[in-house]
């Protein structure tokens, strides 16, 4: 029995079974008396009055479990981060705010629903309501305000929809990066790279020099996405970088109709994929009051779900890779720059940041007629256009329209709001329906790809955007499932030359394994959606090694030819598979490819790499690396073959970001177990990694299976807790059954949630 105390309550957690005193509070900006009913799995299940107490009930909530997460991120999200940290994060503030959202706010708010202004009002002040609270209560405040020695700050409803650098944006950096290649090299390099899907040659724009565009274009770019970096914060650019080319980001969603079911009903399953962050990306909530009932997973700085169900209808998401960026390259002239034979002047804004322990300082934002401009020489100005900075584009916000829908109908309808990022959502309803579109903002160019930088002079203007019915749609298909996985969906016949979208996706590993597994199974069940959320089968594994040439043998290889390509923790083969492909394959083909030039960014696509090692050129490095790559193993893991373990080099290590400044006792509190894990970032159950350590930084946030009608029997996993409070027991409650593939309920009838209930907060008007 382990007692730990959290705020002014004690847990007694024995046998898995939390318990608390019930509390209440009264607050300002409720209309009618709620309640907060928190189960054994640390979800909080919410009944309100009102429509928008309900709202307001989870703004409070997210910050009773994520104050100082939320907190950050607002303060990363405005570019007020040198306010309370200090000088060294002012050049990502001033980053940060060269990215906000700039426009008007009435079309700003009517883009995401009629009501829209109003949920994130009730959001904000139910945030503000518990910010209020810490003056009576200051032991309900998190410790790492105490660390940092600030306290957190009051929200406006608008910073709910400026803040934009959350979403998963990344092609303006391979457009960058393909010019690089181009530069050292030729198109036909940049495609092993980057496969373009569908088949498609691109061409460099007319009066684009890709030697022109510098390697660090982009840093201002990096650095407003990135996350917040407290041990090393000037690593926070690095960070940013590297998270925009992990080809490991992305998401499992798919749905099964009824007639190939084993319930007899549809069953939905998603599981999004991103880096692996302490507290978690993803919280878990349910939101009941007259007019809705919803659960599932949002992010916790954001009202509504976008991930889950409510009483008629389920719905999950993946990315769908529109284009929604663009770099632009402009001639500079004096104060301006050139643009269709003028000269037009740059805006300039001047704004005062505030920094601690100094009067603070002045930070110049310049921008075009096409966005902001992130990097100048003498001669040339780099700005970025993103569709993410057009009204209706805050990551993820558009949920609170859909996640209200009954019907396909008025799903679709929700869908043609929704902005950014753009994602696949998968869609099924009680009457037995299943379905899927994508949706996002679809810009229109006419007569380009936007694969590389273009020129800003006014020759390469995006031509509005496109309908969203020019998107494919799904509604109960014949073959009785559908499903994604970031790779290449669209319908053989799709007009891509019309309609230009996109051409760079997921090499389509983890797509092949669902189709291969969902069409084989005509019942597929419950346990069914687990198992393939959770499997290790590698077919890129299975594929690269078909490539091994005949001629070569030896140990190493006759390990992974023997290999059925199920990449699990207590694979030999497949440590020594991991080891080969990622640190020595691979970078010996883009020597090979690139033999003067540096590494390859975020290194070659898995296509490209299938296609080098078919080539003559290639047949010396993969020689060369099965070598390497058999004694390295031997090195890390020990003589013996048959005591190789992938899950000896390839764990998950969550780490609380402010674990060095916490004393013995807290630092205690804060630690997570390690725990040894399969896969990679191309098997379903994503576990991406980085070649230099092996150790799992990203993969499914959350997890959801959902049988669809029968609500109580759905089930869910997050990581590693749903609070970020080293304090609760909810901390790090559900890390050891995700890491050990197990799922919990996801309860939705009262009279379950009453069954396991283990604390009830009640909330008064004041």
């Amino acid at each position: 029995m382990k007692i730990i105390i959290a705020s002014t309550l004690v847990f007694l957690i024995a046998t898995g079974v939390a318990l608390a005193d019930d509390l209440s509070y009264e607050v300002n900006g409720l209309e009618k008396p709620a309640e907060i009913i928190i189960d054994e799995w640390g979800v909080p299940h919410i009944y309100a009055d009102t429509h928008y107490d309900a709202f307001f009930v989870q703004g409070f909530n997210a910050a009773r479990d994520r104050l100082w997460q939320i907190d950050t991120w607002r303060r990363r999200g405005l570019g007020q981060l040198s306010e309370v940290f200090g000088e060294q994060y002012l050049r990502q503030d001033r980053a940060t705010r060269l990215f906000l959202f700039r426009g008007d706010m009435y079309r700003e708010w009517l883009a995401y629903g009629s009501d829209a202004k109003k949920i994130a009002q009730s959001f904000t002040s139910g945030i503000n309501a518990y910010v209020d609270l810490l003056d009576n209560h200051p032991d309900l405040l998190p410790p790492e305000f105490l660390l940092l020695n600030y306290r957190p700050s009051q929200w406006d409803a608008e910073d709910v929809v400026r803040i934009r650098g959350h979403g998963l944006w990344s092609n303006v950096g391979r457009e960058v990066a393909r010019a690089q290649i181009v530069c050292q090299s030729d198109l036909e390099t940049a495609s092993y790279w980057q496969s373009l899907q569908p088949a498609w040659t691109t061409k460099v724009p007319d009066g684009l020099d890709p030697c022109l565009v510098p390697a660090d274009v982009l840093d201002n770019y990096y650095l407003a996405k990135a996350p917040v970096r407290f041990e090393q914060p000037a690593l926070a650019l690095a960070d940013g970088f590297v998270e925009s080319f992990d080809r490991s980001l992305g998401s499992n969603n798919w749905v099964v109709a009824p007639s190939r079911t084993a319930t007899g009903r549809p069953i939905l399953a998603d599981d999004p994929h991103r880096t692996h962050a302490v507290p978690s990306l993803r919280y878990i909530a349910h939101l009941v009051a007259p007019g809705l009932n919803v659960i599932g997973a949002g992010e916790p700085a954001l009202p509504g779900i976008s991930i889950g169900h409510n009483e008629r209808i389920a719905f999950g998401l993946t990315i769908f890779p529109i284009d929604q960026e663009d770099l632009y390259v402009y001639e500079k002239d004096g104060d301006g720059y050139r643009y269709q034979d003028n000269t037009v002047p740059f805006t300039t804004i001047n704004e005062s940041v505030p920094v601690r322990g100094s009067a603070g300082a002045e930070v110049e934002l310049k921008f075009t007629r096409h966005g902001p401009v992130v990097y100048e020489t003498e001669e040339l100005a780099f700005a970025v256009r993103a569709a993410w900075l057009e009204p209706g584009m805050a990551p993820y916000f558009g949920s609170v329209e859909y996640m209200r829908a009954s019907n396909w109908r008025e799903f679709l309808a929700a869908l043609n709001r929704w902005g950014a990022p753009s994602e696949n959502q998968v869609f099924a309803d009680t009457d037995g329906n299943i379905g899927y579109k994508p949706a996002g903002l679809f810009p229109r160019r006419n007569g380009w790809d936007g694969l590389l930088p273009v020129p800003g002079d006014g020759r390469y203007e995006w031509q509005g955007f496109f309908d969203m019915d020019v998107l494919p749609v799904e509604f109960n298909p014949e073959r009785g499932f559908t499903g994604t996985a970031n790779s290449m969906n669209l319908p053989d016949d799709y007009p891509i030359a019309r309609y230009p979208m996109g051409f760079e996706w997921n090499s389509g590993w983890r797509y092949k394994r669902l189709w291969q597994v969902l069409e084989r199974q005509d019942r597929h069940s419950l346990a069914d959606a687990s198992a393939l959320q959770r499997d290790y089968r590698s077919l890129l594994a299975l594929e690269v090694i078909r490539l091994i040439p005949e001629k070569l043998n030896g140990p190493g290889v006759e390990l992974l030819r023997n290999w059925n390509g199920e990449l699990g923790a207590d694979s030999s083969a497949g440590a020594l598979f991991a080891i080969w492909y990622y640190r020595h394959l691979r970078p010996s083909l883009e020597k090979a490819l690139l033999p003067k030039a540096p590494p390859l960014v975020a290194g070659m696509d898995s296509l490209g790499v299938l296609r080098l090692m078919t080539e003559e050129r290639s047949q010396d490095a993969i020689a060369m690396s099965l070598v390497s790559a058999y004694a390295e193993t031997r090195h890390l893991l020990g003589e013996d073959p048959a005591a190789w373990r992938w899950g000896d080099l390839h764990q998950i290590r969550f780490q609380h970001p402010l674990q060095f400044l916490a004393g013995d006792e807290l630092a205690d509190l804060m630690q997570y177990d390690s725990y040894p894990r399969g896969g990679s970032g191309n098997t379903t159950n994503n576990t991406g990694f980085s070649a230099s350590n092996m150790l799992v930084s990203a993969g499914a946030s959350y997890r959801q299976v959902i049988d669809v009608g029968n609500w109580d029997a759905a089930t869910m996993t997050n990581s590693p807790g749903q609070s970020g409070d080293p304090r609760s027991p909810f901390y790090d409650n559900l890390l050891k059954g995700w890491a050990e593939e197990e799922s919990f309920p996801l309860l939705y009838s009262r009279e379950k949630v009453l069954e396991h209930e283990v604390q009830r907060i009640i909330l008064q008007p004041k």
